[in-house]
């Protein structure tokens, strides 16, 4: 049996995952990041962590085919190096060879969020679709695109941002350095700004009591927690919150034209609350849409899964 290994490098935690021919996930194994004790002891956690999951699965080494790494950078597609990892302050990072060290074995490298994608089509909400672009809604606003059963990476291989596209000229900051960026408007982070400044507004509003009348415990949910409850200040800001994710989705199909849009990250827990007025909203925005067809809009199914299986499956894309 041909088993891929993938490892899904974060901030916090080092997952590894092993995976059969099938896209099955058999078994997993963590380790923490600790990304202060420098590179080479990152990776050689990552390492460590990719020989606990062959223990836990009961699978030799010479029973891997390759093994692949979701990073969070974009990679160079010529050095194959990460450009940039904010947050572990890795810059022009050669984890490949480093890897190597430990395991001289085929080694991949692609995007986490360029792995999470791939694990959503291979085994997940888009298995059934040829092309499906993938929105995460979290701190930040990220995603990636398959094409064709194939990872979009760009016309210079560099990778796509979905949650960087002007949405609101002259808008609010986004931690890219530009104004305006759909992340600025769609991120969890967003959605708490907005919740917030409604409060402020109405005093009365459900949301107080869902967050205890403390403001730093406001959340993605809180919101959608008062409108559920028939709160009126709550269900304008998930309308309108709906109306900036829906817009940016609209122009990203517009571009990219998908058999399907996937939605990732806490947010999308709010299931067809949200799903629904999207889906609906994204249908009647996008570039003639009363003549060109519509994708399906999913909730993406296989949550923190997605990075791991995608990391494995990237030798298959060879």
């Amino acid at each position: 049996m041909k088993t891929y290994l993938g490892i899904d490098l974060g901030g916090t935690n080092i997952v590894a995952g092993m995976m059969d021919s099938d896209y099955k996930l058999l078994g997993k194994f963590h380790l923490p990041t600790e990304g202060t004790r420098g590179f080479e002891a990152v990776v050689a956690s990552m390492a460590e962590a990719a020989a606990g999951v062959l223990k836990v699965v009961g699978v030799a080494k010479n029973e891997v085919d390759c093994i692949g790494l979701g990073v969070p950078s974009s990679i160079n597609p010529e050095t194959r190096r990460m450009v940039y990892a904010n947050n572990l302050g890795w810059k022009n990072a050669d984890v490949i060879s480093e890897f190597k060290k430990h395991w001289d074995l085929p080694v991949y490298i692609a995007n986490d969020a360029d792995c999470a994608v791939l694990g959503e089509t291979v085994a997940g909400a888009a298995k059934n679709y040829q092309s499906a672009l993938l929105v995460t809604l979290g701190t930040g606003v990220g995603g990636g695109l398959v094409i064709g059963g194939k990872l979009f990476l760009g016309g210079d291989g560099f990778s796509i941002e979905p949650g960087h596209g002007l949405l609101v000229e002259d808008g609010f900051p986004c931690t890219c350095g530009r104004r305006g960026c759909i992340e600025s408007y769609a991120s969890v982070t967003a959605l708490i700004r907005q919740s917030v400044d409604m409060m402020m507004v109405d005093r009365h509003s459900l949301m107080w009591k869902e967050c205890g009348g403390d403001l730093n415990r406001v959340n993605g949910r809180t919101a959608f927690d008062a409108a559920k409850k028939g709160d009126a200040a709550g269900q304008a800001v998930v309308d309108q919150y709906i109306k900036y994710l829906g817009d940016g989705i609209a122009s990203l199909v517009t571009v990219y034209r998908p058999n399907a849009v996937l939605i990732g990250g806490g947010v999308s827990n709010e299931g067809e609350y949200l799903l629904k007025p999207l889906r609906e909203h994204v249908h009647r925005t996008y570039f003639a849409h009363e003549t060109l067809p519509a994708p399906a809009l999913l909730k993406a199914e296989l949550g923190n899964d997605a990075g791991v299986i995608g990391a494995a499956a990237l030798g298959l894309q060879e």
